[in-house]
């Protein structure tokens, strides 16, 4: 059977695997913290708390936040325009693997769509930069942030929405690539769609759902990824 489209996770399968210090992760978020009397490192203790419940709704519950929301869940205002140490902190960890491109250029040279589907509390633009800096974002035929949508991986209706950005039908039609086992494997098998696992990521204990998938293939690097889909054409 041909292949349609090929489907991305971001963070772990496009970018390398980094293990991220979550209370300085707070600390810059709380560089964008306005409208309170509490001292820094309890507005820091309650951003990071906050972030392990919204991302815990993902695991249980499907449900999608954005920045926004977290401070929200905080009970702490904030600014916007305030949040460039926030950025700053996860730039390092938002460099592109070098064989996305011509894996990429590959797929869609065979007649097959690009799409990226990122759990991810992130505005739209701030991915789309990423991926123009990285030279990807003109190599990409349809790109769904959950910050937009109600639900997040695993959910089948998160899925559609990636195969419906890059004009896909047919499930069966269509791989997923991504690290992790529940919400990128076990969920697109769930939404009837292929499945490759990127197995490089150390989830976090707190991250891991309820079911583990079982890969379809496995991408030792991005590269492999053309090889498995030209394999199943």
């Amino acid at each position: 059977m041909g292949m349609d489209a090929v489907i991305f996770d971001w963070g772990g399968t496009l970018t390398p695997w980094h293990t991220v210090d979550f209370d300085d992760e707070a600390r810059a978020l709380a560089e964008a913290a306005v409208e309170h009397d509490l001292p820094p490192e309890e507005v820091v203790a309650k951003l990071r708390d906050a972030n392990q419940t919204v991302w815990g709704r993902s695991r249980d519950h499907h449900q999608s936040a954005t920045v926004a929301d977290l401070f929200n869940e905080a009970g702490i205002g904030h600014d916007i325009d305030l949040l460039t140490a926030y950025r700053e902190f996860w730039r390092p960890h938002t460099e592109t693997d070098p064989e996305a491109v011509p894996l990429f250029t590959e797929l869609r040279e065979r007649g097959i769509k690009v799409g990226i589907l990122s759990n991810t509390i992130w505005p739209r633009g701030w991915h789309r930069e990423i991926f123009e800096r990285d030279g990807l974002l003109d190599l990409i035929d349809g790109d769904v942030y959950t910050s937009e949508l109600p639900w997040t991986k695993p959910s089948e209706r998160a899925f559609r929405a990636a195969m419906d950005a890059v004009g896909a039908t047919d499930p069966a039609r269509c791989a997923f690539v991504g690290d992790r086992l529940y919400d990128d494997i076990w969920g697109a098998h769930n939404a009837g769609l292929r499945a490759i696992h990127v197995p490089h990521s150390d989830i976090p204990p707190e991250q891991i759902g309820h079911s583990e998938g079982e890969p379809d293939a496995v991408a030792h690097r991005l590269l492999d990824v053309g090889a498995i889909v030209a394999g199943w054409s």
